[in-house]
């Protein structure tokens, strides 16, 4: 593990795995998860990468400072990671809200991206009503009071049947996520409209979505798919919001092969 410092002064944690001989790859999380999210991909990602996780500010090990952020912020934090490491380009696979930091930095950090995975994640994310409830939800009583409701939508009913471990694993990062850090991205997430920016990203692109994912459906990563000069969708059946984690064995199939090009 190492630190690095934001341009605003936050203090990210950082993790590097594999040869830094090797091109890299940026890991971007979803919200409400640390770092330990990406563990399933790690193997796989180490044969062709030297692999960057990074917890965004307010979540795992990583400081977050009160009041809402925004999604370039956030976007500029993954930069931050980049600069703080001494890497120049990386692609970068982000899950939900690290779907939306790659959109970011695909629109506004080109020269940064060679390559992008989007997953689970969407341009615009409304309404904004919900995810106000939400934030008043966390201040007010904390992230328990909202623990088995995002857990149901990241997990199809299956899936949580027969793996309840790794549920439960991710439930607790949600549990320890700080809740300024929490509310602060869901109000980068309820200001988002990144909808025209897509037609700026020029590295290539891989969409994934899950067929029952509620939070993010399918159709949202088809408009992405959509909007952007020759991107790949694949649509992962039998899966919910938490793609890397539901149906592993798909995505380390599909995913790290498309970021190295193979």
């Amino acid at each position: 593990m190492t630190t690095i410092t934001t341009d605003d002064g936050v203090k990210l944690n950082v993790r590097l795995d594999g040869d830094p001989g090797k091109p890299s790859v940026l890991l971007s999380n979803s919200l409400g998860t640390d770092l330990g999210m990406w563990d399933g991909q790690i193997e796989i990602l180490t044969r062709h990468f030297q692999v960057i996780r990074y917890d965004p500010r307010g979540h795992g090990e990583s400081e977050g400072p009160d009041g809402d952020y925004t999604i370039s912020r956030l976007g500029r934090d993954a930069v931050c990671v980049l600069k703080g490491i001494g890497i120049e380009r990386a692609a970068v696979c982000g899950v939900s809200m690290g779907g939306m930091i790659g959109m970011w930095l695909g629109a506004h950090a080109p020269e940064r991206v060679t390559r992008l995975a989007l997953c689970n994640t969407a341009a615009k994310l409304g309404p904004p009503d919900m995810w106000q409830t939400r934030i008043g939800t966390v201040r007010s009583h904390g992230m328990a009071a909202i623990a088995d409701q995002v857990v149901a939508r990241w997990f199809t009913e299956p899936f949580q049947a027969r793996a309840p471990e790794t549920v439960d694993r991710i439930r607790a990062m949600l549990l320890s996520t700080s809740p300024a850090g929490y509310t602060g991205c869901c109000a980068a997430i309820r200001d988002m409209d990144q909808t025209r920016d897509l037609r700026r990203i020029s590295a290539p692109v891989l969409v994934v979505a899950g067929a029952d994912d509620p939070a993010t459906p399918p159709e949202q990563g088809e408009a992405i798919a959509a909007a952007v000069s020759g991107a790949e969708l694949d649509v992962f059946p039998e899966c919910a919001h938490l793609s890397n984690i539901e149906q592993e064995a798909r995505f380390n199939d599909r995913v790290p092969a498309f970021l190295a090009d193979l």
